[in-house]
């Protein structure tokens, strides 16, 4: 037994990811079929912390050898050295969407910010960002994401009449400006179960959520209205913490996560956008349209360079407002 589990052990890695419904289906359509065709185990872990990424490379020891990130953070982590190169002769990039691709990260998934509706609890539902901040037209509680990342500020920009291609540099004085309209009508989620809880119970009939979390949200019954007028794209992206252990099979991993199939399978489980351009061909077509990635008409690219630059600043503004 000691010498299994010693065998065990030498085969094992840790992906770390945000949890809930996106991290189990990352289970089963990567980690699962990865395992089954490696031989290597893959634990997992979570959620995504930047503060502990950044303890482990510091004090040299990582535990996590594939951390799921957001987008905006992937590029800043790559700059300031905390992660490693990834090795393009392992994870084939030909056919990953270049919008997602750095030296240190690939996409994971894609998603966008969009407007959700309870239909059942009001009698109207807000179309576009001008309407979920109209109060006088759309009155009650309504949603948005807690923390300082792409999504909040751009709909407050596009909500006071920015045009989509002048949206950045962001204007932040007129973006607080415009939120602090609708300041005391926030609830605000932390993560996508949350967003899910506060749609479902009407104790927020609307707001601007993750677009998978409101697919899933209507497999269960409850009536959901989704607007894709002006949706924010935003991409999660995987990574190496810099010192991971098992960087070898970090590559591996991230190239199966990454293949047509295991984007494929991630996509028809959450509802987010695959990106390998060579997926879609392998999904049911009914599937397929209705994921971000064929939602352009009026698709906005939340600018992750843009973000990754100035993202401690944003940050620090964000939160002091809302703690106010």
């Amino acid at each position: 037994m000691l010498g299994l589990a010693g065998a065990s052990h030498a085969a094992d890695m840790v992906f770390t990811s945000w949890g809930g419904t996106t991290q189990d289906v990352q289970k089963s359509a990567w980690a699962d079929k990865f395992s089954q065709k490696s031989g290597i185990n893959v634990l997992q872990d979570g959620p995504t912390d930047y503060g502990k990424i950044k303890a482990m490379v510091e004090a040299k020891g990582v535990t996590w050898d594939v951390v799921d990130v957001e987008g905006d953070y992937a590029i800043q982590a790559g700059d300031k050295g905390m992660l490693e190169k990834l090795d393009f002769q392992v994870i084939d990039k030909a056919s990953l969407d270049p919008r997602f691709v750095t030296d240190y990260s690939v996409g994971s998934f894609y998603y966008s910010f969009v407007i959700g509706c309870n239909k059942d609890a009001v009698s109207a539902c807000p179309k576009s960002w001008a309407d979920l901040f109209d109060t006088a037209k759309f009155p009650g509680k309504r949603t948005f994401y807690k923390w300082s990342a792409p999504g909040v500020i751009e709909a407050a920009l596009l909500a006071d009449g920015v045009a989509a291609d002048k949206l950045y540099p962001l204007d932040l004085d007129r973006a607080f400006k415009k939120l602090d309209t609708i300041k005391p009508d926030i609830i605000w989620w932390s993560g996508g179960a949350q967003s899910q809880q506060l749609l479902a119970s009407a104790e927020t009939p609307f707001g601007s959520f993750w677009n998978g979390r409101l697919t899933a949200l209507a497999a269960t019954g409850v009536n959901v209205e989704t607007s894709w007028a002006q949706n924010i794209t935003a991409a999660d992206a995987l990574v190496v913490p810099m010192g991971a252990k098992n960087k070898d099979a970090a590559m591996k991993f991230i190239a199966y996560a990454t293949s047509p199939e295991g984007q494929a399978e991630m996509a028809a489980g959450t509802g987010y956008a695959p990106t390998n351009v060579k997926s879609p061909a392998l999904m049911d077509p009914a599937v397929a349209k209705t994921l971000p990635d064929q939602q352009t008409a009026s698709q906005i690219n939340a600018d992750m360079a843009y973000w990754a630059k100035h993202r401690d600043e944003i940050g620090e503004r964000w939160y002091a407002w809302q703690s106010k």
